[in-house]
């Protein structure tokens, strides 16, 4: 832990320590694990689609993915001096930084090159048993090289929650002469290096399909990842998109917001989640809680306005949330917060008012997701 507090100096911290990595990694295994569960019961609860909740659900195995293929990567961490270090936002986030995320692209893209130029498990297997059993030495050296094999693979099989995961179209049902279609993307976001999945539901009065015109589809992928910025309010995003697309129109707008991760052995956290982690004094493994946050944008109704001398077009009036909507761009922002048991109960007994309006869900005996009322 004294090379952790080390290399707290900064937002972004390097994890130094073989055992405090391999903690990391086994904490966020756990986290991961449960959010799918978590997807199933705001399913339960009619706030998605089955359809949404298996969009998002493969995010969210892909984000399982990426920590899984990191912790192969960071596995020899502070066993020798060349064993790459993780760097995590300890502060606003709790997760990899954002350039991890581009490392693993760049990697993928020559993961092929990478795999072909290594020794296969079995081989390496192989060569440790025979120098622990002749040399009677730790093989370092080859347990980094099939970590990073391990890694290589984890990249070449694919699945992998990515730094841009480009929009794909999902046919919802046909509307009068319009389609409507749920387009989905993700990005881990840069500025909070947090994991980002949109929701975009629009309707498609173009006369080709809009996943299959070529020259409309291409804009709309460009458009839309030009947009996807966390300090970018929902309301503008959609505003331009209604703007910019005459035959698409654009019906509702969601973001979820993966994080930020809050653990006392790994962030900084001020506030009440900070009295709460204190008061819980959970164990290795159950210190932490995960922030949840959907933001939600509407559309109220279809006008038809006046664009250009001659010509008129159909814009969206959106619904805004009557109390907060103008200041956050949206029609109503949800924020959930995942916790173990221990944790929970701390929080019960903190009654911090600046948690109560967050949704509770609690993990119970056996990974059991426990909505709290």
């Amino acid at each position: 832990m004294a090379d952790l507090k080390e290399a707290l100096v900064s937002d972004h911290a390097q994890l130094y320590d073989t055992a405090i990595a391999r903690r990391y990694f086994a904490k966020f295994d756990r986290i991961t694990g449960h959010l799918g569960r978590v997807a199933g019961e705001v399913e339960a609860e009619g706030k998605l689609t089955r359809t949404e909740a298996r969009i998002l659900g493969r995010y969210l195995a892909g984000l399982n993915t990426t920590f899984a293929a990191l912790s192969h990567k960071y596995l020899m961490t502070g066993r020798s001096d060349t064993a790459p270090r993780l760097t995590f936002d300890r502060h606003d986030s709790g997760f990899p930084v954002a350039q991890e995320l581009m490392t693993m692209a760049l990697d993928a893209a020559q993961v092929a090159k990478h795999l072909a130029g290594m020794a296969s498990e079995a081989e390496l297997k192989d060569r440790m048993v025979r120098q622990i059993v002749s040399d009677l030495t730790t093989p370092t050296a080859l347990q980094f090289a099939l970590s990073q094999r391990l890694y290589y693979e984890a990249l070449a099989a694919g699945g992998l929650f990515w730094a841009r995961n480009d929009p794909q179209a999902q046919f919802i049902a046909d509307v009068g002469t319009r389609r409507h279609i749920l387009l989905h993307w993700a990005v881990w976001d840069a500025q909070t290096n947090l994991p980002v999945v949109y929701l975009f539901d629009v309707q498609d009065s173009g006369r080709t399909p809009l996943p299959t015109d070529d020259r409309r589809w291409p804009l709309v992928l460009q458009g839309l990842m030009a947009q996807s910025l966390g300090g970018l309010k929902l309301l503008t995003m959609a505003q331009g998109f209604d703007k910019d697309f005459e035959a698409i129109h654009p019906k509702r707008l969601r973001r979820i917001t993966l994080g930020p991760m809050h653990s006392h052995d790994f962030t900084l956290q001020s506030g009440p989640i900070s009295d709460v982690l204190r008061a819980a004094q959970a164990p290795d493994g159950l210190d932490w809680a995960l922030v949840w946050t959907v933001e939600d944008l509407v559309s109220d109704r279809e006008e038809e306005v006046k664009d250009g001398w001659f010509s008129t077009a159909n814009r969206q009036i959106w619904k805004l949330d009557p109390l907060h909507g103008i200041d956050t761009g949206t029609s109503a922002t949800e924020r959930m917060v995942i916790l173990p048991e221990q944790v929970f109960q701390a929080l019960v007994e903190v009654n911090a008012p600046g948690l109560r309006p967050y949704r509770k869900f609690v993990v119970g005996a056996g990974g059991r997701i426990i909505p709290a009322v």
